[in-house]
């Protein structure tokens, strides 16, 4: 998977690749050249005192060094470049893969680890990026061409790269093996802090309530103690990495020394050579540490790219259309033919054998008991989710043969917890329609009872909102959320018990100015008040996923026992008659 997605996503900048590649090459072949030049001065210009000769050299180092410089300069800029642009783009397709998941979707993951595939997943995979294009480009490189230089200097001392390269190789894989299931675990808690941290944070008033911060204070403990205890596990097998990588490095060094000594001593080899062979040997034990570290990185990034590609393959269980149909003149008309319905895993049913019409110019109530799947319904028109039986028609077309965008434009939806995003009143309620002038805002606005305390504040439709709204009262997100779909302006209105933060006198107001404003639209309301659905012109009552009544609210009251049971739970009937 980690190989999948690099190769997918660098695709596009092939060039800079190359232009690493190269770059690197120039590099690592100038740091190559570098000791057999040290070698000469040495043997040939500090041996014989020819000065000439050591200044001659001395000038080719240093525009060896400079061409080494910029060439690695060079490499690193185009490799942050690459890795950078990888990232984004990685980054771009998970979330809109994301923003595409219906509800199954959503729900099979969860927010939290959909939050950590989308940053530090993607992260992790990028930096493996980058060091990859910075480092590893260079390491086989600079350990073939290390090998060659440090034999051609002596061959009599090869023995010796033969003996540390694969002892370093083989200590740092065994540790690799160890770290592997770490990172996955160390994902997973990541993972889990996120969702406990997250939930608190969206819960921080209910916590308050009831007075659990100490019950949630350990909670987030539990989860940051396992975070760093598995984080200090692979801490501890970095910290037996260095000494160990460092021991073969001096081991290696004092034996260069030792046995290049002894053969210095006897002739058969020089000290400007046994200089090069120890920076060559040094040379190829940093690269091979290098690529051995990069080696460490890749269990993480590993674990990672499957966490991605998990997300990135799944294709979403609602598609659009291959074949988007067009209704010329839509008029809004709502139509259930036998539709069933049940939640992923579930034994049971949520909706079972429902049928109805809900027309233009007139209002649609339903309401049950808890539990008896009124806001299932509502979700099943935009399709937040499919209808397992039956058709869900808008328009005479079942709304599966709509885009979504099709459907947006048909139907807006108030749903059941109001949600508003960071940014003004004024931004959020551009969502309905991001070109809608200041006075269509305020209409909206006066429409859903939510004027007067804009204007209130200092900077009116300029006022910031904090994301989900929490800077502003229940009640008043509740109106923010009704004037954005009015704003919209759909063929239908889909109110998922939007005025349960209302007052009684704010409810009537609103359902009085909507009943002028949307005329000539279908609307549909879930509801829990009996009084907010007197004046509908037809109301379902559900009960257990069925609808077990239908009519005006007087005739309800004579011929059906659950609704006038739920009426008399709430006031008698005179009071609503």
């Amino acid at each position: 998977m980690l190989l999948r997605l690099l190769l997918r996503y660098s695709r596009p900048y092939v060039r800079w690749i190359v232009a690493v590649v190269i770059l690197q090459l120039i590099a690592t072949l100038a740091a190559l050249y570098l000791p057999s030049l040290n070698a000469q001065i040495i043997d040939q210009g500090v041996a014989k005192g020819d000065v000439n000769f050591i200044w001659a050299t001395g000038a080719t180092m240093l525009w060896v060094c400079l061409v080494q410089v910029a060439a690695a300069i060079g490499g690193v800029y185009f490799g942050a470049k690459t890795a950078m642009a990888v990232g984004r783009d990685l980054r771009r397709s998970v979330y809109g893969r994301v923003s595409n998941f219906r509800a199954q979707e959503l729900g099979r993951f969860g927010a939290p680890t959909l939050i950590t595939r989308g940053t530090n997943d993607v992260q992790q995979v990028q930096m493996l990026l980058l060091m990859t294009l910075n480092f590893m480009v260079s390491t086989p490189i600079m350990c073939v061409g290390g090998i060659v230089m440090a034999l051609r200097e002596d061959a009599g001392l090869s023995w010796l790269v033969w003996v540390s390269v694969p002892l370093l190789i083989a200590v740092v894989g065994y540790l690799v093996t160890l770290l592997m299931p770490l990172f996955r675990s160390m994902q997973d808690k990541i993972d889990g802090i996120n969702g406990v941290l997250r939930e608190q944070i969206i819960g921080i008033r209910v916590v308050r309530a009831f007075v659990r911060e100490d019950f949630e204070t350990q909670r987030f403990g539990d989860a940051n103690h396992a975070l760093t205890k598995v984080s200090l596990k692979v801490g501890s097998i970095f910290v037996l990495m260095f000494p160990l990588i460092g021991m073969i490095l001096h081991l290696a060094t004092a034996a260069v020394l030792w046995f290049g000594g002894h053969r210095v001593d006897t002739g058969d080899m020089q000290v400007g050579s046994l200089t090069a062979f120890l920076q060559y040997l040094l040379q190829i034990l940093a690269a091979v540490m290098m690529g051995t570290f990069m080696v460490m990185m890749i269990p993480r990034a590993v674990v990672c790219a499957e966490r991605i590609g998990e997300v990135l393959d799944v294709e979403p269980t609602m598609a659009e259309p291959e074949e988007p149909v067009e209704v010329t003149n839509p008029r809004g008309v709502v139509e259930f033919r036998n539709v069933g319905f049940g939640y992923p895993g579930a034994e049971n049913q949520v909706l079972e054998g429902l049928s109805f019409t809900a027309e233009p110019g007139k209002t649609t109530a339903i309401i049950g008991s808890t539990g008896s799947g009124k806001s299932t319904l509502l979700n099943l028109i935009p399709r937040l989710y499919d209808a397992g039986e039956g058709e869900v028609l808008l328009d005479g077309v079942p709304v599966s043969h709509y885009t979504r965008a099709q459907l947006s434009d048909r139907v807006g939806m108030v749903p059941q917890r109001p949600f508003l995003f960071s940014g003004t009143v004024g931004s959020n309620l551009r969502f309905g329609d991001q070109h809608a002038e200041d006075d269509k805002l305020w209409q909206a606005l006066t429409v859903a009872q939510g004027a007067g305390f804009v204007r209130e504040k200092e900077h009116g439709l300029d006022s910031p909102i904090s994301q989900g709204g929490t800077n502003v009262s229940g009640g008043q997100r509740q109106r923010l959320c009704i004037a954005r779909t009015l704003v919209a302006e759909p063929k239908v209105y889909l109110f998922d018990d939007s005025f349960s933060a209302l007052d009684v006198t704010t409810d009537a107001k609103l359902r009085a100015a909507l009943k002028d404003e949307i005329r000539d639209a279908t609307v549909i309301i879930v509801a829990q008040r009996v009084s907010t659905i007197t004046d509908a012109d037809q109301i379902l009552v559900m009960d257990d996923g069925k609808i077990v009544g239908r009519g005006t609210h007087e005739e309800l009251l004579e011929s059906n026992e659950t609704y006038l049971e739920i009426v008399n739970s709430q006031l008698s009937a005179s009071e609503v008659a």
